[in-house]
């Protein structure tokens, strides 16, 4: 070597190659994991039920009983915990469970100027449940002083990772933060600030920029891009939604794909980005319906992502002839088991489903995890948390069963 030291990056860690060999050669460990890529063969969406202590310090932070450092230290044990439970059941990728946040997706709006939130006094209309989260909605220009929060998040399950786990961040898709501000019901707000829609689309895309170049200088090479929008484009009802026709919506599905691709291109080019595409996940319930077929020319044959997340849990999903549409060697991640319901599935029936959906994706480019998250909110889903890690048990097992080990 021409200069008397080298160093090893990961994470906040350098060493010089004249240092303790043991500390050297752990983080060349961690380094490898590091560059694993997601998906793996049994995997997860990324939210887990909240337990009790964590709960219970919400509350009191809540009202005003602790403060927030004290808040932290529980969230630290709790994710701690969660981590130690993933790693024993043999998962390779590790996650916070979401455990810091209220909800998957508006907390990492907070994060940004610009975007202003108020408890909620209706609720989004889910089946079966009005959906209580803060109402959302821009007061200035989008931007980013400083680091978002989730950043500092990441790095805490950074340095959880061992020479079996790679950390991903799981972030809301830039078509779900376009969506939320330019749906009928928010729209007036947005144009008070955004009369140009481009000029929003330039600054979310811009935004997002600086938080994934953030979280790759944290260490962070498997980010997931959460997305409902596809859900709402997918359901019969969608295009009402947007005040137009069925034909119309394609437009909207062009311009939410585009702005995905557009952020995708801007990071960095070794950084795995996948998505979650969700029809919506609240106590157990959910907010849209419908088969991929309409979705799948431009989802599955355009957007530019390393693999998709999909939701195949019950008749909403539809068949899977549309992933024939999957271009390139994209991967597939089934999500056959659900989170919605404590039932355990049946392990010969989710195993002949993935041998259905291999007639339209070829078996080495498929994989399997839970439908969604299993408490994309604080309230979580109807299950224990036994129930819940039966679930993950049964992933892994039929997933070693089709696969190997």
């Amino acid at each position: 070597m021409d200069t008397p030291y080298f160093y090893v990056f990961c994470g906040f860690h350098h060493f010089s190659y004249n240092e303790d060999n043991s500390k050297k050669d752990k983080e060349m460990e961690r380094m490898t994991m590091s560059n694993l890529q997601t998906p793996f063969r049994y995997d997860f969406v990324g939210s887990f039920l909240r337990p009790g202590k964590l709960k219970k310090a919400r509350r009191q932070f809540n009202e005003g009983k602790i403060d927030a450092a004290a808040l932290k230290k529980v969230e630290d044990e709790a994710i701690t915990e969660l981590v130690s439970k993933i790693k024993e059941l043999g998962y390779h990728v590790i996650t916070d469970g979401e455990f810091r946040r209220a909800t998957w997706h508006l907390d990492f709006m907070w994060g940004f100027d610009g975007i202003g939130h108020t408890p909620t006094k209706t609720g989004l209309p889910f089946h079966g449940e009005a959906a209580m989260v803060d109402d959302t909605y821009i007061v200035g220009k989008i931007g980013l002083t400083g680091e978002h929060p989730f950043v500092d998040h990441f790095r805490f399950v950074k340095a959880l990772e061992d020479e079996n786990t790679v950390a991903k961040q799981t972030i809301p898709s830039p078509a779900q933060f376009l969506a939320q501000f330019t749906m009928p019901f928010n729209r007036g707000c947005t144009e008070k600030h955004y009369p140009n829609e481009q000029e929003l689309v330039n600054d979310i895309v811009a935004a997002y920029g600086k938080v994934i170049d953030d979280l790759y200088a944290a260490g962070c090479r498997n980010l997931q891009l959460d997305d409902c929008t596809w859900g709402m484009f997918a359901d019969k009802i969608g295009h009402t939604l947007y005040g137009t026709t069925r034909e119309g919506i394609v437009e909207f599905q062009k311009a939410h794909k585009d702005i995905n691709d557009k952020v995708i291109a801007n990071a960095p080019k070794d950084m795995i980005i996948n998505t979650h595409v969700c029809r919506g996940n609240f106590h157990s319930t959910y907010a849209s319906e419908g088969a991929y077929d309409s979705v799948a020319d431009i989802l599955f044959g355009e957007e530019h992502v390393n693999a998709y997340f999909l939701e195949y849990d019950d008749e909403r999903s539809g068949g899977f002839a549309p992933l024939a549409k999957v271009s390139g060697e994209k991967k597939v991640v089934l999500g056959l088991i659900t989170t919605k319901s404590p039932v355990l599935e049946d392990k010969q029936m989710v195993i002949s489903r993935i041998y259905e959906a291999a007639k339209y994706v070829p078996l080495d480019r498929l994989y399997l995890s839970p439908q969604c998250g299993f408490a994309s909110c604080e309230i979580g889903n109807k299950l224990t948390e036994e129930e819940q890690w039966a679930k993950m048990r049964l992933v892994k097992e039929v997933a070693e069963e089709v696969w190997g080990r």
